[in-house]
């Protein structure tokens, strides 16, 4: 009986053993119970590129709970990025979050080999060397903003079908903080989405030189409605345009299309509806990939460049949101599914094409033909399409 027992005990303590060996290997090859991630925002939560992007970080805290801690530094200057980058780093920081578009973060990324350093694309990453612990990543907001336009058009038609505006009238405004590809793409597939309904729709597009400031957005929003325009969009990031449509002269029909973050609370009786890049996806697989000590890139669920990644709405990384019942045409959801269908069967080369002819507004004699089409995103998650369409689309001052 003792042999028996003797044999049971050492079985059991090989057993504990092996258990202890098999945890140590697991925790050897990189597997964690617990992360602290570090989110860097360019602005604050009270304007809506920031607010859309952190929801990120509350879908990471409801999903991990007491397994991450989150570090947050707000209202971060891209050229101000090293102190809170390197404080973030230094208080172990397995991986960070950057919504910015500062050139520090690469430059800095070395320094710090333990840390994922992940920032939203800031230019097309392609013939770029980066270190192997530096990451971009973007959704493909040409989808949303071609879709927000079919929304706009059925909008239009139904005003042109009620006589309140003729053909003629079909002017859309955009107030564009500069003019990057990422501007140029949105607001031309934008417009782009607006002529698939209505064909004679142009567009006059105002820029602030700034990507904040409620001001400089409401008052050109406001010059645009005085110019005509009757539905106004934007790539600005407070709500100045969408009160400015809300504040049209009584009698003056002005529908507002959103970007990142519904106004419906703000602007009730003009905002049709909104479209935003869902951060949620590319993150939360992000902070899996640490977890589980691998490459980024192979657990993200997306278009893969390198060290880049990039979706649609193929892969819920761009979303469409609150559509307002009460204001859109009839028919207008149905219409906006339909293309969205589209997009997931598909890489939206149906898009950027049409008899037009396109700019380059930093070299006029650089031109596009689009009979052909352009695929946007098609190697990178930074918009690159960055041609003005003069035939139809106005710069005003």
């Amino acid at each position: 009986m003792k042999r028996i027992y003797i044999t049971v005990s050492l079985t059991c303590a090989f057993i504990l053993c092996g258990l202890i060996i098999a945890l140590r290997l697991m925790n050897l090859t990189g597997h964690k119970e617990h992360l602290t991630v570090g989110f860097i925002y360019d602005n604050d939560e009270s304007t809506p590129y920031t607010y859309n992007f952190s929801l990120a970080k509350d879908a990471l805290e409801k999903k991990y709970g007491a397994k991450v801690d989150i570090l947050t530094r707000s209202n971060v200057l891209d050229n101000e990025m090293a102190e809170p980058l390197r404080e973030l780093a230094d208080q172990g920081c397995d991986i960070i979050f950057f919504n910015g578009y500062s050139e520090l973060v690469p430059k800095l990324a070395p320094e710090y080999p333990n840390t994922q350093f992940c920032q939203t694309s800031y230019m097309d990453m392609t013939e770029a060397t980066v270190p192997e612990n530096y990451h971009t990543f973007k959704g493909e907001a040409y989808q949303g903003r071609y879709v927000s336009g079919i929304a706009a058009g059925m909008k239009i038609n139904q005003m042109i079908e009620e006589g309140t505006i003729t053909e003629d009238n079909a002017l859309v405004g955009f107030v564009a903080a500069f003019p990057t590809s990422e501007v140029i793409s949105g607001y031309t597939a934008f417009l782009l989405g607006v002529r698939s309904v209505v064909p004679t729709a142009t567009m006059e597009v105002c820029y602030t030189q700034t990507w904040s400031s409620y001001a400089l957005e409401k008052s050109a929003a406001s010059k645009l409605i005085k110019n005509g325009c009757i539905i106004i969009s934007q790539h600005t990031d407070t709500i100045g345009p969408a009160i400015a449509c809300e504040e049209a002269p009584k009698g003056k029909e002005v529908y507002f299309v959103g970007y990142n973050q519904s106004m419906s609370e703000v602007a009730p009786g003009s905002s049709l509806v909104t479209s935003r890049v869902c951060w949620e996806p590319y993150i939360i697989s992000a902070v899996e990939a640490c977890f589980e000590n691998k490459k980024i890139e192979k657990v993200v669920s997306g278009k893969i460049h390198g060290s880049d990644a990039s979706a649609g709405f193929e892969k819920n990384w761009i979303e469409m949101v609150d559509l307002n019942l009460q204001v859109a045409a009839p028919g207008t959801q149905e219409a906006m599914n339909s293309a969205i269908d589209r997009f997931k069967r598909g890489n939206g080369d149906f898009v950027f094409i049409g008899n037009y002819t396109g700019t380059d507004p930093d070299n006029p004699s650089h031109t596009i033909d689009l009979k052909n089409g352009y695929i946007e995103n098609e190697t990178t998650s930074y918009p690159t399409f960055d041609y003005v369409l003069s035939d139809i689309i106005t710069i005003i001052e």
